[in-house]
């Protein structure tokens, strides 16, 4: 007997009893969208024309070419496909579409959805390596940050006993582990998300793995200047800037896997989101690296790092406010950017096309 259940990535289609599931969650589509799904499935690897859709799916009802583009246009918004990098539905130019995904006959929902409380292999990799991913990220925006306030570093005058070659390496290393142990905590608070049915745990994973960094590491931090140097900086970035940065960059992830873009698209989206995140962090008074930065050199009278240049350029003097904002919004959009840029490339890895079956 032919089966009328399938199962593909996360996702259940029981034809028999006209329904899409994601886990346990229904996925919403109408009867003629669920139709053209089912038949996509069933033809899985196969071309199927607009000809098959009209004879099967619109059962001869004249309809344009347009009908149909916004039917898989819909689909792939509910399967959270991308036109440009498809993971599910593959268009075929002037022919049709194809389903690329690997299909599985199901009996039933049982069969196929993991028992509550386990952690099936393939998601415990796909966790690590997303969260991985999203960790370089970080770290090649901790990279690009640090030459930037490097070079603005190195470019005062510092007296004796350090060169500018120390200041910029200094400041690098600062910076990149910085970005490296945020974005650790960010992306795999993300990746962490994917174990829920909904999307939006994504903003949510993304602000506790900040909070949790932020938090740890300016405790840390604080003691660490207590006890080698008997006083510490005051209000270095911390667990509400962890957070709402962590927020930023997942209303990104969140966006771009919504918006269906191509990846060039979704990292501009990822950049906006945590863009605006950093500059709200520093009209609510909280700081980023720039701002933390100039608080340490502020903070020990015998420190030699000023980031002036930087405030001279915004017509300031000195690393004043509005050299805040422009640099907390800049670092915000390069961390979150570079974080869901990664992850999206190590997701289309963890994706790939199966090969075409004769």
């Amino acid at each position: 007997m032919e089966s009328r259940s399938f199962r593909f990535d996360r996702f259940w289609l029981d034809t028999d009893n006209r329904q899409l599931r994601q886990g346990d969650v229904r996925v919403d589509l109408n009867a003629r969208y669920l139709d053209a799904l089912a038949l996509l499935v069933r033809e899985a690897g196969r071309l199927v024309t607009k000809d098959r859709f009209l004879e099967e799916v619109w059962r001869g009802v004249p309809v344009t070419d347009e009908a149909l583009t916004q039917c898989i246009k819909t689909l792939r918004r509910a399967l959270g496909d991308d036109a440009a990098n498809p993971r599910f539905i593959e268009t075929i130019p002037k022919h049709g579409y194809r389903f690329i995904a690997a299909v599985e006959p199901a009996g039933n929902q049982a069969a196929i959805a993991p028992a509550a409380g386990t952690l099936p292999g393939q998601d415990l990799r796909r966790f690590l390596l997303l969260g991985g991913a999203g960790t370089i990220g970080a770290g090649v925006a901790g990279l690009i940050g640090g030459l930037f306030y490097g070079f603005a570093g190195a470019a005062q005058p510092l007296g004796t006993g350090m060169g500018a070659a120390s200041v910029l390496l200094v400041l690098l290393w600062l910076t990149m582990m910085a970005a490296l142990m945020g974005g650790a905590g960010v992306s795999f608070g993300i990746a962490a998300a994917g174990f829920a049915t909904a999307r939006h745990w994504i903003i949510a994973g993304g602000a506790a793995g900040g909070l949790i960094v932020g938090g740890a590491v300016k405790l840390i931090g604080l003691d660490a200047f207590n006890l080698l140097l008997g006083q510490s900086p005051g209000n270095i970035t911390g667990a509400s800037e962890g957070a709402l940065l962590g927020g930023g960059v997942g209303v990104g992830a969140w966006l771009a896997s919504r918006a269906m873009v191509s990846l060039r698209r979704a990292i501009a989206v990822a950049a906006l989101a945590a863009g605006a995140a950093g500059v709200l962090i520093t009209l609510a008074g909280g700081r980023l690296m720039g701002g933390s930065l100039e608080l340490l050199s502020r903070s020990f009278s015998d420190s030699r790092l000023r980031l002036d240049r930087i405030g001279a350029l915004l017509g300031e003097t000195g690393f004043g406010p509005v050299s805040q904002i422009v640099t907390g919004g800049l670092e915000g959009a390069l961390f979150g950017g570079c974080i869901v840029g990664a992850m999206l490339l190590a997701k289309r890895g963890l994706d790939p096309r199966p090969a075409a079956s004769g």
